[in-house]
């Protein structure tokens, strides 16, 4: 490799260790641009240097730091909108929801939301909501809206008062799942609030909703392949699939621009498929659901979320993000451990807000 293009080659490297410095910062060892390039050495060498250009560009919109992450959720303690014109009064009568019934997320959540409460107003979640009408579920993101649904649908029937407000704050919400929370047909928060008899407001806050429904596939801001790529994994895998891929238009980078180009985003798409069937096929304890490009319930070629938190991947992005032995995962997932929990933890105590 040339001079120059050895330069690019070291400049993103260095410059996407940089952009995900913190994932999971105080459980794994930062990354380093040796660990970005023993990922991206899985890849043709053809498409390295590309993939590469196009991940650091994603990565600097879909990457979720602790900075960024306290960003959003300082900006929304004081956003007068939700808020009023006195924000420790306001947000000492909500009562904060702990009610996920999988996974660390929402703990994790409100520790980092009441450190900012503690330092602007004296007092911390726990103390908030003596005698409430407004509530707050927060949780860093929701993909296909499962886990809210069914964490609020449990919670209206069995623990909500007759009225109440419910603000549902979020680092990234995907549109589909919002409309399958509160429109799915099997059953949804608004139905289950009607059935029970109480007059429940659900309100939905995010620092970024990207849009995933299939009726928006060209618009879509995850990926969404324009084809089947000349791969014989590939092949087989479709081949496989009773309902064959929908597939998007070409010509798009969605509305939130994540992606450099088409082309980019193209790339992308081919490369994460082409690598996730062969990722199943090496891996045979994966699950059905477990798509190439990333989990979803429903038979597609997967979900195809970017959205990575500082801490945590979700099992909906692409498995040549995350999946491991035999693949080496440019972001290796935790699944909820206590140690991981502790760590946390002990990380957070030592942030100054």
């Amino acid at each position: 490799m040339e001079g120059k293009a050895m330069a690019e080659r070291d400049d993103l490297l260095a410059s996407i260790a940089a952009t995900t410095a913190d994932y999971r910062e105080g459980d794994l060892a930062a990354p380093t641009p040796a660990h970005v390039e023993k990922w991206v050495n899985q890849f043709d060498a053809a498409v390295q240097v590309p993939i590469l250009r196009e991940m650091d560009h994603v990565l600097k919109k879909t990457y979720f730091s602790r900075q960024r992450t306290v960003g959003f959720l300082a900006g929304l303690f004081q956003t007068e909108k939700l808020v009023g014109p006195d924000p420790c009064a306001f947000w000492k009568n909500v009562k904060f929801l702990n009610i996920q019934k999988g996974g660390a997320s929402q703990t994790q959540m409100l520790a980092l939301f009441s450190k900012i409460l503690k330092t602007k107003c004296g007092f911390e979640a726990a103390a908030c909501g003596s005698n409430p009408s407004v509530y707050v579920y927060i949780d860093d993101a929701t993909f296909t809206g499962n886990r809210v649904k069914q964490d609020l649908e449990s919670w209206v029937i069995k623990d909500a008062p007759n009225s109440a407000t419910v603000h549902v704050i979020l680092i990234a919400l995907h549109s589909g799942a919002r409309y399958y929370a509160e429109h799915h047909h099997k059953g949804n928060i608004l139905k289950s609030a009607s059935d029970a008899g109480k007059n429940i407001d659900f309100h939905w806050w995010c620092a970024e909703e990207l849009e995933n429904q299939k009726a928006h596939t060209n618009t879509s801001d995850v990926l969404r392949p324009v084809r089947i790529p000349d791969d014989k994994t590939v092949q087989e895998y479709v081949d496989s699939m009773t309902h064959k891929p929908h597939l998007r238009t070409a010509g798009h980078v969605g509305g939130k621009g994540l992606f450099t180009s088409d082309e980019g985003r193209q790339l992308l798409e081919d490369e994460f498929l082409k690598a996730g069937t062969r990722i199943r096929k090496a891996c045979p304890n994966l699950n059905k659901y477990q798509r190439p490009l990333g989990n979803m319930l429903l038979e597609t070629l997967g979900f195809g979320s970017l959205i990575v938190t500082f801490r945590n991947c979700p099992n909906n992005a692409p498995l040549a993000l995350w999946a491991g032995d035999p693949w080496y995962p440019l972001f290796p997932r935790v699944t909820n451990s206590d140690t991981a929990m502790k760590r946390f933890m002990a990380m957070l105590a030592k942030d100054v807000f």
